[in-house]
């Protein structure tokens, strides 16, 4: 019986909170809903030189957003803390003595140049760069004559020799890494600081973590974690790699990628839905069983099942995205959506700055219009366009139905009955329209089609009589007599 499943997600501060972060927390939040388990954030926090001020709090801020909640973490507090690694210092130090004093690590004051130059040297002579272990067995003479010199010394961890590091992934299966293939590494940094890879394995072992499940760019780091565990005689927790993020060109998630919308924050600003986002990330690398694709979070949580993580790359199908955004947006409160939409409005100067109830019940009905459209809520400005141009502008695909011999025949009618047409509601231009028709004996696509294109300039869109009618009689009698 697996015990009580305690998982992680531990950002750097380092920036925003990136798509492929995202994933990583929504995984392992699933992963630890589905199990009854406990979900901590925890903030590695020791990068000083990429530290930004409001990472941290965008970290947090944009989780809540897509709806992640978690048990323990520096805002909520917890029995395993502190929650961020830089004020973790008196917990590593025993560790650190441990492995010093039983010759499972030693001080190394090599200077940079010197290691450089290290490096160097075996690349010339075609070697895989790695450190040497020229001071892996200093004498005490030795060592006091480097501290005269001013020379501040890291701790290098003494890799085992000829040894195969095998472990179960809970994503990839069987995985090994020969320890022969690892320099002596660096576990605290000459400021004192305790690298990534040596803090991990404490915070993880000291916060009970039962499962790590990360991405595949950190299937290079478990060999070396193992070796922590194994020299201190730790547990092991389950480790699981899921697949890299790759775009439409099949090539690994780039922050430089500007074809891929990258960090949470932005697609709030564009007016997505976070349960839509929450639904479109959780399928980025894992699949449910059968075809359905739009699931609330009590039901992604019901259903996780980490063996139906993917081996594959994860491809980031934007039209997806907006796919399943848009149902969404169809199901959403049509209020709602206004609010959001409103100030895209506001932005692009469709609506005043301070509309009046007039103006606000108009660009209400208009976002009403297409709602059922909407990807996202920043679209309304570009579907809407129609709506505030003087003069529209006819496409090649209108053009060709504007050719059609019919079409003086069917303007002057629609003309002559949009005039007389005192009621300009939806209700009443449907009720013209079957009265051109009536007349002039036009009908089915040859009918709307012209009608859609003289009045709005486009082929496809809302509803034909709601578009008409918010365009408003003017506008549509005058593009009308402009086409004629």
């Amino acid at each position: 019986m697996m015990s009580k499943v305690r998982v992680r997600y531990a950002p750097s501060p380092t920036g925003f909170l990136h798509i492929g972060n995202a994933r990583a927390a929504l995984f392992n939040y699933l992963f630890a809903r589905h199990h009854g388990g406990d979900f901590i954030i925890r903030i590695e926090d020791t990068d000083k030189a990429r530290h930004v001020d409001e990472g941290e709090e965008s970290q947090l801020n944009y989780l809540k957003w897509l709806g992640i909640e978690w048990d323990e973490s520096v805002d909520v507090g917890g029995d395993y803390g502190p929650y961020r690694q830089s004020e973790r210092g008196d917990i590593y130090a025993p560790y650190i003595q441990k492995l010093l004093d039983n010759n499972l690590a030693y001080r190394c004051y090599m200077t940079s140049e010197e290691l450089e130059a290290e490096r160097e040297e075996q690349l010339k002579n075609g070697q895989t760069p790695m450190y040497g272990g020229k001071h892996a067995n200093l004498t005490a003479e030795q060592e006091e004559a480097f501290k005269a010199e001013g020379r501040e010394p890291s701790i290098r961890l003494r890799v085992p020799k000829d040894k195969t590091y095998t472990f179960n992934d809970m994503v990839k299966g069987d995985v090994s890494f020969d320890s022969n293939g690892f320099g002596d590494w660096v576990i605290v940094k000459k400021d004192g600081v305790p690298t990534y890879n040596f803090a991990v394995v404490i915070d993880d072992h000291e916060m009970e973590i039962t499962h790590v499940l990360r991405g595949d760019d950190h299937i290079s780091n478990t060999p070396k974690q193992m070796m922590v565990y194994e020299l201190l005689d730790l547990p092991l927790p389950a480790f699981g790699h899921t697949a890299l993020i790759v775009n439409e060109e099949k090539k690994k998630l780039s922050k430089r990628d500007a074809s891929i919308i990258q960090f949470i924050e932005q697609y709030e600003a564009l007016g997505y839905l976070p349960d839509a986002m929450f639904n479109f990330i959780a399928l980025l690398g894992w699949s449910p069983e059968g075809e359905e694709e739009i699931f609330t979070k009590e039901e992604l949580i019901a259903n996780f099942d980490e063996n139906r993580l993917s081996k594959a790359s994860a491809f980031f199908d934007n039209q997806k995205l907006m796919w399943i955004n848009n149902q969404y947006m169809k199901q959403k409160n049509s209020e709602e959506i206004f609010e959001m939409a409103l100030p895209f409005l506001k932005e692009a100067g469709r609506i005043s700055e301070n509309p009046d109830e007039t103006e606000l019940d108009w660009a209400r009905k208009l976002v009403q219009l297409y709602q059922p459209q909407m990807s996202y809520a920043a679209e309304i400005t570009a579907l809407s366009e129609q709506f505030f141009k003087d003069h529209v502008e006819f496409d090649e695909e209108a053009s060709e139905v504007l050719r059609q011999e019919h079409i003086p025949e069917l303007m002057t009618a629609l003309f002559e009955h949009f005039t007389a047409l005192e009621d300009f509601s939806p209700e009443g231009i449907k009720a013209e329209i079957k009265a051109v028709q009536k007349a002039t004996g036009i009908k089915g696509k040859k009918l709307f089609m012209p009608i859609r294109v003289a009045a709005t300039g486009e082929t496809k869109g809302p509803e034909l009589p709601d578009a008409i009618s918010l365009i408003g009689k003017e506008t549509v009698l005058e593009r009308i007599k402009r086409l004629i």
